[in-house]
């Protein structure tokens, strides 16, 4: 007896979230970004202090401008993400400077993709995700 085939799960079910590159928030990110948009899968575009990274001239911006291009057009994702996060030491800032760069960053990508939702996130102290701002 042959067994049934697995669903193929679509592309069209990803998220892209530019984050820091610090592995301690990668996966409370994920879980969160998973649960609250209902995508199983998440592109990660990082860097260090990605909050810093999309508010000030900066060399990796070509590169995670193209990273979006490609989770967004290709891959099909359907919300763009912004994350900041307590103890950077990529962006080693007063927390009411990373949510002006989360809030700024957030806007910036809204511009530039303006047809896709863009969500500005804060992980606290405690690895707990914490929406800032929502732009749809």
């Amino acid at each position: 007896m042959s067994k049934a085939p697995k669903p193929h799960l679509r592309d069209d079910h990803r998220a892209t979230c530019l984050t820091c590159m610090d592995g301690r928030i990668q996966i409370p990110v994920i879980n969160w970004i998973r649960r609250s948009s209902k995508v199983k899968f998440v592109d990660i575009i990082s860097g260090p202090g990605m909050d810093k990274i999309l508010t000030t001239p900066h060399a990796q911006m070509d590169a995670i401008l193209t990273g979006i291009k490609v989770s967004t057009t290709i891959n099909h994702s359907s919300h763009i993400f912004v994350v900041g996060h307590f103890d950077c030491r990529g962006n080693p800032v007063p927390y009411e400077t990373h949510l002006e760069q989360i809030i700024a960053g957030s806007k910036k990508i809204k511009r530039l993709f303006p047809s896709y939702p863009v969500t500005g996130l804060w992980v606290n102290s405690h690895w707990h995700v914490k929406k800032i701002i929502d732009l749809l």
